[in-house]
């Protein structure tokens, strides 16, 4: 049974107290491959060091490559963190997180149809941050309406019961009941968008791998807990975010100019190669040093 609490300063998930620590997951995280500001390398070692969260999963708007490398980064340097590959796909009904997915899924099609091809991948689909009145995020009418079909293949399996973004903090409140009344596993995520915003928020789970997080969705034993950002914590963010934007604009244009077969920098080595290919060879470096490791 999901065990929806009140987040709002941190607070722990009752099940949670005086019991074996569960396991811990931060499944929407974003890299310099999309909006966040921050390298692959960067997101390893802060989650490496400086949490004791079991297993990220990298969910770039639109895209994988990070994600992939991130794994490959952390299998090849032996590190304690576990990576899931995902993806937060932007549908015509809202952001929807495919989890335990290898391909990329298209956006811009109907959440009923990107459901559907993260469960034909064997994917896990959570909805972000939904319930929030914003066409980013799914509303509870969309919702039910993908829980009354009758094939499962379009079932949701679960909703971010916590998402700290700032923005949503007004409509909070809705979503645990509205988790209880579906019967959906709830999950909690960071929506980092920067290293250091890695665990702010979490999802609780029984064991401690990604095949126990993910039995543990499908069998709604999830938890969660975080806490909001603070509105300054947020508007930095932004700013470096248009910081980000300008570097990856003068990047490109810089490279077209030269034709010297380099963009904007994807975050992971070999991210800065047009076509970008993530050069493995410098996967097998052991040690993580918090800074941009180009290709």
């Amino acid at each position: 049974m999901t065990e929806p609490v009140d987040t709002i300063g941190g607070q722990t998930a009752a099940g949670d107290r005086g019991e074996r620590r569960r396991g811990k997951a931060d499944l929407h995280i974003h890299s310099l491959a999309s909006d966040g500001t921050s390298t692959v390398a960067e997101i390893l070692d802060y989650a490496e060091h400086r949490t004791d969260l079991d297993v990220i999963a990298i969910t770039d708007h639109e895209r994988v490559d990070a994600a992939h490398a991130a794994r490959a980064m952390a299998g090849a340097r032996g590190l304690r963190i576990q990576v899931i590959v995902g993806e937060e796909i932007t549908t015509r009904g809202g952001h929807l997180l495919g989890l335990f997915i290898e391909r990329r899924i298209r956006p811009f099609q109907s959440l009923r149809a990107s459901v559907q091809q993260v469960h034909e991948q064997g994917g896990v689909a959570v909805l972000a941050h939904p319930l929030v009145p914003y066409p980013l995020c799914a509303s509870a009418r969309s919702i039910r309406r993908l829980l009354a079909e009758p094939d499962a293949i379009f079932h949701p399996d679960a909703l971010e019961g916590f998402n700290p973004t700032t923005a949503g903090m007004p409509w909070h409140r809705r979503v645990p009941g509205f988790i209880a009344e579906t019967g959906l596993a709830g999950v909690g995520n960071s929506d980092a968008h920067r290293a250091e915003n890695v665990g702010q928020a979490f999802t609780t789970f029984p064991g401690r791998t990604p095949a126990d997080l993910r039995a543990a969705i499908l069998a709604r034993e999830t938890g969660w807990e975080g806490s909001f950002y603070p509105f300054g914590s947020q508007f930095s963010m932004f700013r470096r975010q248009v910081r980000k934007y300008a570097r990856d604009v003068r990047d490109e244009v810089r490279g077209r100019l030269l034709r010297d077969g380099t963009g904007r920098d994807l975050g992971y080595p070999g991210g800065r190669r047009r076509p970008p290919v993530f050069d493995d060879a410098d996967a097998s470096r052991r040690e993580l040093t918090g800074r941009e490791v180009g290709g």
